[in-house]
């Protein structure tokens, strides 16, 4: 008996390590057959079409049809593009000033970034790229649409564009130039609450905030401002979260193996301040600014005000393809999960408080409000205080223009009139201080 159950044992496992073999047989002929398949079509596109064309060029071509039947945000990068991500990442490039990508197929305005030609020329987050000049950018890829975009300084570029509640498609004319991004600056609100403002996360964003908070003491509350941040560098969203929080997990990215996991931790000995916050984002925060506003959210560490976040969630690697790293793939590699676990990508972040955009809706005054006996007599004492005021004034103007001079930058009353957001943002945030 024992001896037939050692002999069928024995026939067991021959037979798994038979079909384990087969099996894998079966998948390196498939991969073979594959790969056969992929260099007969490009062989016989180099021997048969129209035009002549060069085997790298065929190669390349692959290559980019590759990448962008992956996903959106998946690219090949060739020398020109590799350098141009160099320059792009350390705070300084040239071009339009505005971050793109795909949406459903659509060459889509992720945000245009503060100060630059596109911005003032008024390019808005979600406006829909349909012609660059005359070239339409139906079937266009990524790449090729940002080397349209990208050109000398001080060149003309018309951008058509779709956007929601218009009409009819908007003519957008832009003067190309070196942009410089301002990744942070900071505006104070009252004299004691922080205004500070995160324009992408490039490799300077952390260090200019310590500065900025370890410079401000005193402060009550912060209004970090991520709207049409359209990313950056995972490393400084991290490292900015990891100032605000001070245990726990910041943000975690899964693979295609589930179990291969790997998560960012808050360090205690890294948390500058634990004063109240409140976050403002809308459609043009993508990627590093939603791993920050949305770890702050789950952490319960600030309010996060504004409208929904762009929702992309995905990383993307740069890896070479070539010796000297000159030219590389931009290769979606993992997704992004906050500290509850959710995922950003698609879904994106939706604020604690909906603010919409716009000036803020104020009450008429009712000081105005006088009898129609008494209107000739309020009006001659009213002319006589403008008369007075006008002295006055043309006496303090030089004396306040002095002052304002040597103060920091400030958030004024009309800056905040004329944003609905940063109003409610402000209003939230002292109702924070006063609670805690």
């Amino acid at each position: 008996m024992k001896k037939f159950l050692l002999a069928s044992s024995f026939a067991l496992v021959l037979s798994h390590g038979l079909f384990a073999k087969e099996k894998s047989e079966e998948l390196t002929q498939s991969r073979f057959e594959s790969l056969t398949k992929l260099t007969q079509v490009i062989g016989t596109v180099e021997k048969y079409y129209v035009d002549d064309v060069k085997l790298q060029d065929v190669v390349d071509k692959a290559i980019k049809g590759l990448m962008q039947e992956l996903d959106a945000h998946s690219s090949f990068l060739d020398k020109k593009s590799t350098k141009e991500m160099s320059i792009q990442t350390n705070g300084e490039f040239g071009g339009l000033g505005i971050t793109v990508g795909m949406r459903e197929s659509a060459l889509t305005v992720i945000s245009p970034i503060d100060g630059t030609p596109a911005y003032k020329a008024g390019v808005k987050a979600g406006d829909i790229i349909l012609k660059i000049d005359d070239k339409s950018t139906l079937n266009m890829t990524l790449n090729d649409a940002v080397g349209l975009m990208r050109g000398k300084p001080k060149t003309k570029i018309d951008l058509t564009v779709v956007r929601k509640g218009e009409n009819k498609p908007i003519k957008i004319t832009i003067i190309r130039d070196i942009i410089k991004v301002e990744s942070v600056f900071a505006k104070k609100i009252d004299g004691d609450l922080l205004y500070l403002r995160i324009a992408s996360f490039d490799k300077k964003v952390t260090d200019k905030l310590k500065e900025i908070i370890k410079k401000h003491t005193k402060t009550k509350g912060i209004v970090l401002d991520l709207r049409n941040n359209p990313g950056g560098l995972l490393t400084q969203a991290i490292s900015v979260t990891d100032l605000f929080v001070d245990s726990g997990v910041i943000v975690s990215q899964k693979g295609r193996d589930a179990n291969d996991e790997e998560k960012f931790y808050a360090k205690y000995t890294n948390t500058l301040t634990d004063v109240p916050m409140v976050v403002l984002v809308n459609a043009g925060s993508a990627s590093a600014s939603e791993i920050v506003s949305g770890a702050l959210q789950d952490h319960k560490r600030a309010i996060i005000v504004g409208e929904k976040t762009f929702g992309k969630g995905s990383v993307q690697a740069v890896l070479p393809i070539v010796k000297d790293r000159s030219e590389n793939i931009k290769l979606t590699i993992a997704k992004y999960y906050l500290p509850s676990g959710r995922t950003i990508q698609a879904k994106g972040i939706t604020p604690d408080i909906i603010a919409y955009a716009g000036k803020t809706v104020t009450e008429l005054s009712n000081e105005f409000q006088i009898k129609e006996a008494d209107l000739k007599k309020h009006l001659e004492e009213e002319l006589e205080k403008v008369e007075d005021k006008k002295i006055k004034k043309e006496v303090k103007s030089e004396k306040v223009k002095d002052k304002v001079e040597d103060k920091e930058e400030i958030i004024t009353k009309e800056d905040i009139q004329n944003d609905n957001q940063i109003n409610s943002a402000i209003n939230i945030l002292k109702s924070l201080i006063i609670m805690k």
